[in-house]
């Protein structure tokens, strides 16, 4: 019986999160028009516990995502413009002396932008590498140390990330191991011909419809708990172990991942796989993932966690057509 009315609850509360999520994604729709696939991929990051890397021109809506993400979510949103000339503690924090009126001195922690809910770092690439990697442990770690003190990131946390992939002047690329700590990479395209003549008369014409908030950060909490509660199939699960598995030349029986691939994925990548599979079927208002969550989700997942060799015949298909191919079998 004790089963019976957990079960009973864990749907309730799953639907619950399903007609509220449903909400949040309403009220995005709003800000941005188009790009179901991209709210979609950054919303199941977040539901996931995680961050995204977002990878497109200027001019495609990231900035207007992520302020109308925080304002859906109910989450306190900063943005940081990355330049080479800046550094860590532009972004974590420092420490100030003050002076009280009796002559005392002391040293005062003054909070960088860092410390907020949801943040978007707008084209981190522009970044020396020393602030990459600062923003990146505090992306781990969800802490940040100055001076040698602790200060703790607010619950939750979560960082969206900008690429520009048009300059490449004044860029410090992100190297493997700190492309591997987003959960996704998210591509932006340009929108279809309807989207983009509703872009042209709604953000022109005056006022636009405010977004409001659908959820609270306590909410958010208690549904990415729920995200990792829901239950994965064992086929599910021997799918992505044999995608993943499959995606390496040290482990595949693909001619192919042998011959063109430099390095494949970590068992970080499966994590991602399983928690966004399970976020983006949450998002679909079902209760468990299924085989179409794992074909939407491998490129996202696994393009960022991959590298190709250069292929001198010109032949080599694209990543995101092999890791389609790896699904397919891995199935």
């Amino acid at each position: 019986m004790a089963d019976t009315t957990n079960t009973e609850t864990a749907v309730a509360d799953a639907e619950a999160a399903a007609e509220a999520l449903a909400r949040v994604k309403a009220e995005i729709g709003k800000a941005v028009f188009g790009q179901e696939k991209v709210v979609e991929l950054s919303l199941a990051a977040v539901l996931a516990g995680g961050h995204a890397l977002l990878i497109g021109a200027p001019g495609l809506a990231k900035t207007r995502l992520v302020e109308a993400m925080g304002t859906a979510l109910g989450l306190a949103n900063q943005r940081i413009q990355f330049t080479p000339d800046l550094m860590p503690s532009d972004i974590l924090g420092s420490e100030v002396l003050d002076e009280s009126p009796s002559g005392e001195r002391s040293f005062r922690f003054i909070k960088g932008p860092v410390f907020t809910q949801l943040l978007m770092a707008d084209e981190i690439n522009r970044a020396s590498p020393r602030t990459q990697s600062a923003l990146l442990q505090a992306m781990q770690e969800k802490h940040v140390t100055v001076a040698g003190a602790r200060h703790d990131l607010p619950a939750p946390f979560h960082v969206l990330a900008t690429q520009n992939p048009i300059e490449q002047e004044g860029t410090y690329p992100l190297p493997e191991a700190q492309l591997d700590r987003f959960l996704l990479k998210v591509d932006v395209a340009y929108p279809d011909l309807d989207t983009e003549r509703r872009i042209l008369i709604e953000t022109t014409r005056g006022a636009e419809a405010p977004v409001k908030a659908a959820l609270n950060a306590a909410e958010l909490l208690k549904i990415q708990a729920l995200v990792r509660q829901m239950p994965v199939g064992e086929k599910l699960v021997a799918t992505i172990l044999n995608l993943i598995r499959e995606a390496r030349p040290e482990q595949t029986t693909d001619a192919r991942v042998k011959r063109l691939v430099d390095w494949g994925p970590s068992p970080r990548a499966g994590q991602a796989l399983m928690l966004a599979a399970r976020a983006r079927a949450l998002l679909r208002g079902r209760l468990a993932p299924s085989m179409e969550d794992i074909e939407a989700l491998a490129d996202p997942c696994l393009g960022h966690r991959m590298a190709m060799r250069y292929d001198p015949t010109g032949d080599a298909p694209k990543l995101s057509e092999l890791i389609n191919d790896l699904v397919r079998k891995a199935a």
